[in-house]
C-alpha cells in the first residue's frame, strides 16, 4: 500500500525555517531528500514552490502545490485552489505511489494526521527558527520507528529518523 509520508529537517526545537528558506544548508539530507523523493509526487504549498530556485518545481516528480490565490497557476505542477482539491490529489496520486508532503509549516500541519510516516533530519543545533513543526517524540499519535547513527553534515550533527502515525486519519 502506498503511503503519505511527510519530509523534512529540523533543529533541536522543532524549527524549520525563517524567512521563507531553510535552517541549514545540508548536503547529506538533500541527498537523501532527492533520491527518497525523485519518481514520487510532492505535496507543498505556495511559498514552498516559490522558495525554490527560479520558483521551478522539482525535477523528475510531481508537484502539488496549493495556493488560496485562483488567478495563480504553475507551469510543471498540478496547481490547485483549496483544502479539498489538494487532498483529492494527493489520493490520486496515492494510486501510484508514495506521496511526500514537503512543507510550507502550514501544509505540515494540516496534513499530519493524514500521513503513515514522517522522515525527519534531526539537527543537533538551534537554527534560530521562526516556523516550527510539531514535536513528533511528545505526540502520542506518533512513534519513532528508526533513527540512523548521528553523523556530521556540513559542520552539523544530524540523524535520519523514521516516525510512524498510529492514529492515522483517512484520507
Amino acid at each position: 500500500m502506498n503511503k503519505l509520508i511527510e519530509i523534512f529537517n529540523c533543529d533541536r526545537h522543532w524549527g524549520i525555517g525563517k524567512r521563507n528558506g531553510l535552517l541549514f544548508r545540508l548536503p547529506k539530507d538533500m541527498a537523501f531528500f532527492r533520491k527518497t523523493t525523485e519518481g514520487h509526487a510532492v505535496a507543498m504549498g505556495e511559498n514552498t514552490l516559490l522558495s525554490f530556485p527560479h520558483s521551478a518545481p522539482l525535477k523528475n516528480r510531481i508537484n502539488l502545490v496549493l495556493t488560496q490565490d485562483p488567478s495563480h497557476e504553475y507551469p510543471g505542477t498540478i496547481t490547485v485552489h483549496s483544502f479539498d482539491e489538494f487532498l483529492f490529489q494527493i489520493r490520486k496520486q496515492l494510486q501510484n505511489g508514495d506521496v511526500f508532503v514537503i512543507g510550507g509549516a502550514s501544509i505540515y500541519r494540516q496534513m499530519l494526521p493524514y500521513c503513515d510516516e514522517a522522515l525527519v533530519t534531526r539537527v543537533e543545533d538551534d537554527g534560530g527558527a521562526e516556523v516550527f513543526v510539531e514535536n513528533l517524540d511528545e505526540s502520542p499519535d506518533w512513534s519513532l520507528l528508526l533513527a540512523s547513527e548521528k553523523e556530521e553534515d556540513n559542520g552539523h550533527i544530524i540523524q535520519f529518523c523514521r516516525y510512524e502515525n498510529r492514529n492515522k486519519k483517512a484520507l
